[in-house]
């Protein structure tokens, strides 16, 4: 058996702990930008997912998604339930910590990814159909490119793509899908036509302080050991989001002619999106390279292209779609192997094939999380229905949906 080693194994309880924080501060930076009549349906998005997709990773969720390939397109069931996840290591994942560390750290990844999607459609989605498409979801997306990308036989993963910290598996797949989501349940009513600024802006730039800090344990805890490259994904994860922040910002100083608070938070998310898929990989000035792509083509994505056009109410597509693609791209230009020798070369250093890889990757992950998202969207409106009524959205969905409101005043 390989032996444990402590601070490897507390690092990762630690970084567990951080990307756990992370699915709370998301629901805290959605819920400050919907109106006062949807923050409490909004922020139960994200806490609800907390409990509801531990439960099912725990009991099949994670043998789906990292035990014995079947193909490389799928795991097995002889996790199911957590059965011979224990507290000796996994030396196919991670040789130095006990398995269910291993588990509870990629557990905390698929919390957090289907609450990602819920920005897209805030104020209009009934609750019933955000539970049922979240279950449908997490399982025949998240789950089988978790495991093509990094499932140990997984066809992407043999295929030579990186994807350190989850730009594909998280930020790709939940930026298209909803993307597709908000296409599907359509624009709110009064969308373009009447007021819909966020009720607390406050509460948003608290929530991204949170992701910015939480992201530490994302990035750096994805080294799954508390050495030098832990160091370099941290300081590479800060530099991104720096970078974005003052990309954003910039650039609406540019456009709108002042510099926006809520365009720094939102550049500092696009800044960590960009970096997740880079940050084992790159050197720091690459990271700052890469912060300052995703600040500005997120800040193009969601100001020039989507807003106005698509209804993506918390510009998740923007952000994380968009976001997600440039750094997985941008990880085929920066990866070099002095960094992390059990990565690769990217363009930059001599390998353009890896270029060529990260592109197959986004295009093929991209094109399944939309059909996919498509096909469970069509079939729960036709069954339970996925919007409320224009009464229920005129009323506000905390109201409506919970009986219950943000503020008492």
């Amino acid at each position: 058996m390989d032996a444990i080693n402590g601070a490897d194994t507390a690092w990762v309880l630690l970084s567990s702990a951080l990307v756990m924080l992370m699915t709370p501060a998301l629901g805290f930076f959605y819920g400050g930008l919907v109106r006062q009549k949807n923050a409490l349906s909004t922020i139960m998005h994200s806490f609800f997912m907390l409990g509801f997709v531990s439960v099912i990773w725990a009991l099949f969720g994670y043998s789906l998604a990292f035990s014995p390939t079947i193909g490389g397109f799928i795991g097995g069931l002889s996790w199911v339930g957590l059965n011979g996840v224990g507290v000796e290591p996994n030396a196919d994942y991670a040789a130095t910590i006990p398995h269910l560390a291993f588990m509870v750290f990629q557990m905390m990844f698929a919390v957090i990814t289907p609450a990602l999607i819920s920005g897209a459609f805030a104020e209009r989605k009934r609750f019933k159909a955000f539970v049922i498409f979240s279950f449908f979801w997490l399982l025949l997306v998240y789950v089988p490119v978790a495991h093509w990308v990094w499932g140990v036989g997984g066809w992407i993963r043999n295929m030579g793509a990186l994807d350190f910290a989850g730009g594909t598996v998280v930020h790709i797949t939940s930026g298209v899908s909803a993307l597709v989501c908000a296409l599907v349940l359509g624009k709110r009513t009064g969308y373009g036509s009447e007021p819909m600024e966020p009720h607390n802006a406050t509460l948003s730039i608290l929530g991204t302080g949170m992701l910015w800090f939480g992201w530490f344990g994302f990035n750096a805890g994805s080294t799954l050991g508390s050495g030098s490259l832990a160091a370099s994904a941290f300081v590479n994860t800060h530099l991104g989001a720096s970078m974005g922040a003052i990309t954003w910002m910039t650039a609406s100083w540019i456009r709108h002619r002042r510099p926006s608070v809520l365009g720094a938070s939102a550049g500092a998310v696009a800044g960590l999106v960009g970096i997740t898929p880079a940050a084992g990989f790159v050197t720091p000035l690459a990271a700052i390279i890469i912060g300052f792509l995703a600040g500005i083509g997120c800040f193009v994505a969601v100001d020039v292209l989507v807003r106005g056009r698509v209804d993506d109410s918390l510009d998740v597509f923007g952000v994380h779609g968009v976001g997600g693609i440039i750094g997985a791209i941008a990880t085929g230009i920066f990866a070099t192997k002095s960094i992390n020798e059990f990565g690769n070369n990217g363009l930059l250093y001599g390998n353009p094939g890896q270029l060529v890889t990260q592109i197959i990757a986004v295009v093929v992950v991209a094109a399944y999380a939309a059909l996919i998202t498509w096909v469970l969207l069509t079939i729960i409106n036709a069954t339970v229905g996925i919007r409320v009524t224009a009464e229920e959205e005129a009323r506000g969905l905390d109201a409506s949906q919970h009986g219950e409101s943000a503020y008492q005043i």
